[in-house]
């Protein structure tokens, strides 16, 4: 049995105590009365969405504390007083909601990264700030492009009714790749839905056996760069059918090679994934393209 297996039998064989159900109940009451104001006050569409974070019986457990732990201090103060048994890092939502602001939607929800054994020198508060900077700032600026590209539709002579077509929509929200043993890799996205110019990805992989972020030379090795570079020309031809799209040649600004600002995540097998932007590397029908290297 594995060290995430063990947690999880450990978790669900543990018993709550009666206090802390109490206090679990009174969190949910309020959450669910603070929900009804929201849903009224954003025309039906106030519900919060919450990601699942991967440890089975655990994922609902987290579910049902991280939106007690956005509206009640005394309930999150409790919960940091719970031993964690077995678990090396998770990652929870810490702050999420949705509001309209004239005729654009905005939805952010905000992840958090906990680590529970080891000791990471200050990484936890360091990323959990740099994520905050980014759903905010990302949010802000894409407030201001979309009403920015209304100014414009109005100047350009577009009517009301086109207008009313338009269905201007703001998402920051995270994802997670991997959470294994050894890794915790997720990813923080940001879309618009009216242009694909400033979307955004900002991709974290964290070693759990050392507390330190990894960079593709801790995952490949010393000669990481020509691995990579060999096994994605290898992947190229196969995959251009695969998306059935031609990827540009060199001569048109297409790959060559891998950065250390290269963008990848990790998978649960240990093999670290390659993304490219869409654009980067193929026309932008392609979307982003995505390699696995195989160590």
């Amino acid at each position: 049995m594995n060290q995430l297996d063990d947690a999880k039998k450990r978790y669900d064989e543990t018993p709550i105590p009666e206090e802390l159900s109490g206090r679990i109940q009174g969190a949910i009451e309020q959450f669910e009365g603070r929900k009804a104001t929201s849903t009224r006050n954003n025309n039906g569409n106030g519900k919060r969405r919450y990601y699942k974070w991967g440890l089975g019986t655990a994922a609902a457990f987290l579910i049902t504390f991280t939106a007690a732990l956005n509206i009640n201090t005394a309930f999150a103060d409790e919960v940091h007083q719970i031993p964690v048994v077995g678990a090396i890092a998770r990652v929870l939502t810490v702050s999420s909601y949705k509001k309209t602001v004239g005729d654009e939607k905005i939805s952010v929800e905000v992840p958090g990264v906990e680590f529970i054994q080891n000791d990471t020198h200050g990484l936890s508060k360091q990323i959990n700030e740099e994520i905050q900077e980014i759903c905010s700032k990302y949010a802000d600026e894409s407030l201001e492009r979309a009403q920015d590209y209304k100014q414009a539709f109005w100047d350009t002579g577009g009517t009301e009714a086109e207008w009313a077509e338009h269905k201007i929509e703001i998402k920051v929200w995270y994802e997670i790749k991997a959470q294994s043993d050894d890794y915790l890799s997720f990813v923080v996205r940001g879309t618009e839905s009216w242009t694909s110019a400033y979307s955004q990805e900002k991709y974290y992989n964290i070693d759990l056996k050392s507390g330190k972020l990894l960079s593709l030379g801790d995952v490949l090795g010393e000669d990481y760069i020509n691995k990579a570079n060999e096994s994605i020309i290898s992947q190229m031809e196969e995959k251009s059918k695969e998306i059935g799209i031609p990827f540009f040649t060199p001569e048109e600004g297409g790959f060559e090679s891998i950065t250390d600002e290269t963008k990848f995540y990790m998978k649960d097998n240990g093999n670290p994934v390659i993304v490219f932007d869409k654009y980067e590397i193929a026309p932008g029908a392609a979307g982003s393209v995505e390699f696995e290297i195989v160590r």
